[in-house]
């Protein structure tokens, strides 16, 4: 049962940033903001960013939970525990600088900044669980699709 607990606190923590996140996504001002930027003719639909979100945060929930009930004594997790709340911190403030303050040039910095704290994440995840490592790869890819879309924003603009 403890660790039935403790798999969903990994993945309500790991979905913090999202529903952070959810204060500047686009809504009232923000939506008109964003709706009238140019973008690119692949930036997919509202609502394939919601089922993908979903996703993600669920893949990196379990990722936590895999870290989290690893009981190898030998192996150090803080560093990996540091990276995974730097990449939720990056990640909620990515948001806010986006949607919320309108700054696509900053944004597209912190996304960067948060494609390489998610590669040191997964690399600090490898040696406590391979398959926790290999979880945040999407997340990773995410990020370089996000990274694309943010800059043809920032070029387009």
């Amino acid at each position: 049962m403890k660790k039935f607990w403790t798999f969903i606190f990994a993945v309500i923590v790991s979905f913090i940033p999202g529903i952070i996140g959810v204060i500047f996504t686009p809504h009232g001002a923000s939506n008109v903001w964003y709706n009238a930027l140019a973008k690119s003719a692949l930036t997919p639909a509202g609502w394939v960013f919601s089922v993908a979100w979903t996703i993600l945060y669920l893949l990196l929930g379990i990722a936590l939970f895999l870290i989290i009930i690893d009981k190898d004594k030998r192996t150090k997790k803080s560093n990996a525990y540091w990276l995974f709340f730097g990449q939720m911190v990056l990640n909620t403030l990515w948001s806010y600088v986006f949607f919320g303050a309108h700054m696509a040039a900053l944004a597209l910095l912190i996304l960067i900044m948060l494609i390489v704290v998610s590669i040191y994440m997964s690399r600090a995840f490898r040696p406590i669980s391979k398959a926790a490592s290999y979880l945040v790869w999407p997340y990773i890819i995410w990020m370089c699709f996000a990274t694309y879309l943010n800059a043809t924003i920032m070029i387009m603009n």
